[in-house]
């Protein structure tokens, strides 16, 4: 997610349409590095959907893959939606 992301083409678009459709995981990988989610930066269409929110950084991106799918599944069965970040101790014992 960067600043060009918000003027999206129709292929990233039809891509995220794709995984909505199919309840992919989804994970948004922050290039300015924050671990916020970014709702200036956030597509529109994901604004209300369930996502991790990460930096740009190997060993995060690495944890959201191995985790977040399983999170997703157990938020998705207790209906929750939105952008989800990860506390600040997931960081730290990753060493970030």
């Amino acid at each position: 997610l960067g600043e060009h992301t918000k003027n999206l083409t129709k292929f990233v678009r039809w891509e995220m349409e794709q995984a909505l459709k199919l309840d992919l995981p989804i994970i948004i990988v922050n290039l300015n590095k924050s671990r916020e989610v970014d709702n200036k930066l956030m597509p529109p269409i994901l604004r209300e959907e369930l996502t991790i929110n990460i930096p740009f950084n190997e060993k995060i991106m690495q944890y959201a893959l191995e985790n977040w799918p399983y999170s997703h599944d157990y938020y998705k069965k207790e209906g929750k939606t939105g952008g989800y970040t990860y506390k600040d101790f997931v960081y730290t014992n990753l060493g970030l």
